[in-house]
């Protein structure tokens, strides 16, 4: 029977697309070193690193943002050229995590271990933020679906569509699940985040195209264009937080990749870095933690 040890910290990973390369190395140290959280929250990106770590998988945790990008059907230019998005959601959410493919899912472990799970999706229509937990996820293809939803960047992916909604990516809100994490009674919380220290995010530089892109939905381009202050907002409140030891912030020393990296070797380079900073940070994070 799976076990968790820490029950007092919400464990919430950000988004931030292949930037996760560098975060996957922190998520494998977490596991490497028997840190299990009880409460798991991510989105985007982050959803990949929440299931991942769930199944406590260190390998799905390096290949999702690594390996996988050698797979042909993977995506890049030309597919976006044909339609079918840069990264092809289908291909990398729902067709490798089957035995023998390229991503093969534990689902049994992911749903025995006894963690409350929450991953944000941006519902399109609505215009609000919807948090699955495992009461949502049924079978293996709800899960990956979920997953998929939270990662549908706008754009660059298809929108997603389950059980008669339509999701695009989670950072659309804020990108950091802090809200979700706070509403369900958290007050100390371990936040993976992908950007280096101290970065905020500035307004969108081609508002017009997302006016002209979206123009069917007038409250969706509000959120777009908005949706960097909620960043903003929402790191402003982890620096409090941090300052009252209230929050851990794991920050990328640098990062060497951007959201839409496809390059092998920049992204296994990223995810060594990561991994390397995690190995040196260890001890600081245990402390935090209070465990030995």
């Amino acid at each position: 029977m799976l076990e968790n040890n820490i029950t007092d910290t919400a464990l919430i990973f950000e988004g931030g697309g292949m930037r996760a390369s560098y975060t996957s190395g922190f998520l494998n140290t977490l596991l490497e070193n028997n840190l299990y959280f009880d409460y798991v929250a991510g989105i985007s990106a982050g959803a990949s690193n929440t299931v991942n770590y769930l199944s406590r998988d260190t390998e799905r945790a390096r290949k999702s943002f690594v390996d996988l990008v050698l797979e042909p059907e993977f995506g890049g230019w030309h597919s976006f050229l044909k339609g079918e998005g840069y990264f092809r959601a289908h291909y990398i959410y729902e067709e490798t995590y089957h035995p023998g493919a390229a991503l093969p899912l534990d689902f049994d472990t992911f749903m025995a271990n006894p963690a409350r799970v929450r991953i944000g999706a941006f519902e399109m229509e609505n215009c609000i933020m919807r948090y699955f937990t495992k009461d949502d996820i049924n079978t293996v293809q709800d899960l990956v679906k979920i997953v998929r939803s939270s990662s549908t960047l706008p754009f660059f992916m298809l929108p997603t569509d389950f059980q008669g909604k339509t999701y695009l990516d989670g950072g659309l809100h804020s990108g950091i699940a802090l809200d979700i994490a706070k509403k369900d009674g958290f007050k100390k919380f371990f936040v993976v985040l992908s950007r280096p220290k101290g970065f905020r995010k500035g307004p969108f530089k081609l508002p017009g195209l997302i006016k002209s892109y979206f123009r069917q939905y007038p409250q969706l381009v509000d959120a777009m264009l908005g949706c960097y202050e909620k960043y903003n907002q929402t790191m402003d409140e982890l620096d409090e937080l941090e300052n009252e030891n209230r929050a851990f912030l794991v920050c990328p020393e640098a990062m060497p990749v951007k959201n839409m990296e496809t390059n092998y070797n920049k992204l296994l380079q990223s995810y060594r870095m990561g991994y390397a900073q995690g190995q040196r940070d260890l001890p600081y994070w245990k402390e935090f933690l209070g465990v030995e």
